[in-house]
């Protein structure tokens, strides 16, 4: 007859199986680090709209704990040997994540000339940054799954582990471009290593998802794709999250194919500065992740007030130089417009 395991050995088996505990105290303080620095950075663009100190926001509040997870598990750099991001707007965590400054987001709140993801001339997270192959992001609404696929033909041409990853919302599943991305990852011919991840919030816009969705999960969409892995995970739970991304990466990196998942998370200030952006309530995933440390003696409440503490100051010095900074000079509209600079012959004054 088997012998029963002691008590010893059984605290030490639920230890080990403990997500939080296996990934360990450092790493989730890196990763509510993060967190907290990309709330309080979306909370002063919502101060900034209102307050006259920038145009209109638009962000993830909500999504931190899935995208800061995302953003520490991309292999960073430059070329096709890298992963490259197609990212929409509620993703500033993720860049956060990957190294991106938070006065440069502040920047392009503001709109001035130093803004170095689009000069000033686009809406705040709007992220360009060349070094991380993070793709110019666009306004419009769901084309990044659309040019996606270039880089995904260029990835699995290529003698490289390097991924492409291209994220959105839950409404716009409903585009031709998602669907898009499907049908030319899942191209017997040429099969490409794209994670294709849908951050699905519970709205679009002002719609509630059940309302639209006939799908049970927007991840059963891979079903119409046999072996291609789908997944649904809770967004707002640090270590299903960490786990899920680990799971997607690894299997897009050595199989060269697509895979889909689908994270559930929470829209703390609705869709954007036009909607209001009062904070509204559902699970908070900051608060959810501290009380899971704490719950685990993993931290104590005093960690937390000196990460936020530590947070804010370095927000409040980054937001005094975004001040001091000028807007653009009219005459710059035109820089950029062309690779090889604005031809002669196009028009700059009057007509088109």
């Amino acid at each position: 007859m088997a012998r029963m395991p002691s008590v010893k050995t059984s605290a030490k088996i639920a230890s080990a199986a403990d997500p939080y505990k296996k990934l360990g105290a450092a790493k989730l303080f890196k990763v509510h680090e993060l967190m907290v620095r990309a709330r309080l950075l979306e909370e002063r663009f919502i101060k900034m709209s209102k307050g006259g100190d920038g145009f209109f926001w638009i962000g993830g509040p909500g999504e931190e704990a899935f995208n800061a997870c995302l953003g520490l598990q991309v292999k960073k750099g430059r070329g096709v040997d890298h992963d490259f991001l197609h990212l929409h707007y509620r993703s500033a965590a993720v860049v956060l994540a990957m190294g991106a400054r938070p006065v440069d987001a502040l920047r392009q709140m503001r709109s001035v000339a130093a803004d170095p993801h689009s000069k000033g001339r686009n809406f705040v997270n709007h992220y360009a940054i060349p070094e991380l192959n993070v793709v110019p992001m666009s306004p419009t609404i769901e084309t990044q799954y659309a040019t996606s696929i270039g880089t995904g033909i260029a990835q699995a041409r290529a003698k490289t582990d390097a991924i492409t990853i291209v994220n959105g919302g839950d409404a716009g599943t409903a585009e031709g471009d998602f669907h898009s991305c499907l049908v030319w990852a899942n191209r017997p011919a040429l099969p490409l290593p794209i994670l294709i991840i849908v951050v699905n919030n519970g709205w679009g816009i002002s719609t509630e998802t059940a309302s639209q969705h006939g799908e049970r999960n927007i991840s059963d969409w891979a079903k119409a794709f046999p072996g291609m892995p789908g997944r649904t995970v809770d967004g707002n739970d640090v270590a299903e999250s960490w786990a899920a991304l680990e799971e997607a990466f690894a299997y897009v990196r050595q199989n060269r194919k697509p895979y889909l998942l689908e994270a559930r998370c929470s829209r703390l200030y609705g869709h954007s500065s036009s909607s209001g952006a009062n904070r509204i309530p559902e699970p908070d995933c900051i608060a959810l992740l501290e009380a899971e440390l704490l719950e685990r003696g993993l931290a104590k409440a005093a960690d937390f007030r000196k990460a936020w503490e530590r947070e804010a100051a370095a927000l409040d010095a980054a937001h005094k130089t975004a001040k001091t900074e000028p807007f653009p000079e009219g005459e710059t509209v035109w820089e950029d417009v062309f690779a090889d600079g604005l031809p002669p012959s196009y028009p700059t004054r009057g007509g088109s």
